[in-house]
This record gives structure tokens, sequence and C-alpha cells, in this order.
């Protein structure tokens, strides 16, 4: 800091160097000066000077000093030991920041707004999209059933995964930690793709060594809902495999399916948002919006979320639950 504060202040050393040089020349070519009174008068000057910078130093670096650790830069209540240009500052600084504050609040409320409208105008689609699945079930053409089914599918699955990226930022006041039953989890999500499954000839292997896991039920059928749609999206008739184990007292779900895969120069950054593929960057199938809310989702619930994957012989998402679960004290279990 003192070095910065010299290089602030070099004008004023220069023209000090400049004037004692000055006097040292006069003494020189003067002979009515002595040359040593002249230095003599140098050595003095130089320390007072450098008695001067220091006091300065202490003085005007306190405000600056300040300025750089506040964490309210509206803290300038000792006005009356600031320098008239420290107090132009910090009125200048304050200002600021009261419009800045001012523009902050009203962003914040306008997305506010805005997210509430969103949330509302998706629970108000959903609607008609429950009278459309009931039509739909009243097709007599299977062949037209099957193709209305899918794409009532997807839209069902976008506008989840809307009304969860909206809610991902608050979720932890909406975290409702139990023990939760994962076979009838897995299987709710498993029963909303079925038809999408019939229609690409993919079934489910389940082996469920445990079925007992403590998380938040919701937020975890939607991780599974984005791990399992990717499956059967990327997959042509196959089975999906989804098995849980221990190990090293951690329970452990796979999900391994036989798809397409996903090439290895992808694999770090399959949860970045909006990222789909560079082998296959024209699917416009894909939003890059899946792994993405699953690894945001998992992120409270201490779920850690590992994948392997090769091309053109499938990928496995392990869902690795916490060993000693900080959930367990949130509860009192």
């Amino acid at each position: 800091m003192f070095m910065t504060y010299l290089k602030e202040r070099r004008s004023w050393i220069l023209v000090f160097l400049l004037l004692q040089f000055l006097l040292v020349f006069i003494a020189y070519i003067d002979s009515a000066v002595s040359i040593e009174s002249a230095l003599y008068y140098v050595f003095l000057s130089a320390i007072i000077f450098v008695i001067f910078i220091l006091i300065r130093y202490q003085k005007e670096m306190k405000f600056y000093k300040g300025l750089k650790e506040a964490e309210d830069l509206l803290d300038f209540s000792d006005r009356e030991n600031l320098s008239p240009f420290e107090v132009v500052v910090a009125e200048s600084i304050a200002h600021h920041f009261e419009a800045l504050k001012k523009t902050v609040s009203e962003n914040e409320h306008r997305l506010d707004e805005e997210k509430d409208e969103l949330l509302s105008w998706i629970h108000e689609v959903k609607t008609p999209l429950t009278a459309l699945s009931l039509m739909i079930d009243r097709l007599d053409d299977q062949s037209l059933k099957k193709e209305m089914i899918y794409e009532w599918l997807r839209i069902h699955l976008l506008l989840d995964q809307q009304l969860h990226l909206k809610r991902i930022p608050f979720m932890e006041n909406d975290l409702f930690i139990e023990q939760t039953d994962l076979e009838s989890v897995i299987f709710d999500e498993v029963k909303t793709l079925q038809s999408w499954c019939i229609q690409k000839g993919i079934g489910f292997d389940i082996d469920l060594k445990y079925t007992e896991v403590m998380t938040d039920a919701k937020w975890l059928a939607f991780i599974l809902r984005q791990l399992l749609t990717n499956a059967v999206k990327y997959s042509d008739a196959s089975d999906v495999r989804i098995k849980s184990e221990q190990r090293d007292g951690q329970i452990i779900l796979e999900i391994a399916d036989e798809g397409r895969g996903i090439d290895s120069r992808d694999l770090p950054r399959i949860f970045e948002k909006g990222f789909t593929s560079t082998a296959y960057h024209k699917d416009s199938a894909a939003t890059g919006m899946g792994l993405y809310l699953a690894s945001k989702a998992a992120q409270p619930l201490k779920l850690r979320i590992d994948v392997e994957s090769a091309p053109g012989k499938g990928s496995t998402f392990t869902l690795i639950f916490p060993k000693n679960n900080e959930f367990l004290q949130i509860t009192g279990m």
C-alpha cells in the first residue's frame, strides 16, 4: 500500500528533489552561498519531507483502506476527520451506491414478478395438458396415438424443466428431508415415460438392493427424471439398467443405458448450462438443460453425480448419496 501511495505522490517527490537540486546548483555557481550550508539545508529538508510523507500516508491511506475493506460503502459517518477532497469522494460514492442499490432492488422486484408470472403460466398450461392427455387416451388410431403421446410428453417435460429452473434458486427453502422409498420414486418416473419407452422398444432392468435413502423425494424424482429422460431419448431398443448397492457405507444408484454415449471431450462439460454436444451439434432435440438442472438440484441434497460413457457404448450415471448424512442432524432422527 505504501508503494502505491508513493506512486500517487511522485509529483510531490519530483518537485521536492528538483527544488533541492536547484538550491545546490545555485550554491555551486554562486560563491556567496556556502555549499556546506546548502547541503545541510537539503539534509534537514529531506528529513522533514520524509516525516511529512509518513504523516500524510497515515492520514490519507486510512480513508482509502476503509474504502477497500468496507462492506458498506455508505459508512462515512466520521466525515469531520476527512479532508475536503475525501468528503467529495465519500459523497460521490454514497450517491452512486444509493442509485445502484435502488436499481438492483427494482430489477430484483421485476425479476420476481416475471418469475411468478411464468410459474403461474406453467401451472395454467398444465390444465389443458391434462385434458389433452385424456383426449389422447380416447384415440382409436394407435399410430396417431403414439405420436401424440410422444409430443405431449415432450411438452410436459419441457414445462417441468422450466418450472424447476425457476424454483432451484430457492430450492433450500423447499426441501423436506425424510426417509424416502427409492423404489416408489423410480417406478413413478418410469411409469411417466412408459408410453415413450414402448414406442422405442426400451425396457427397464431394475435391481434395488437398497431402497431407503434420506433425501427430498420430490427433488430426487426431478433428478431421476432428467437422467431417465436422457437415457430413453438417446437409446434405441435396449434395456436401461437401474441398480442400487452400498459401497463404503454409501448408497449408490446407477442408471446405465446402451445408447449413443458421450464423447470423451464432452464429458467435462455435460453439466454446463446449455451445452448439448460437439459430436451431435445439430441435434435440435437437445436443450442442454436436463443435466445442468440435475447437477444444480443435487448440490443442496448433498448428492454427487458421476458419469462414465463412451461413444456407441452407452452411458452410466451414478448417484452417490452422502455417507455421513448431514440431514440426520437437521431432522433430529
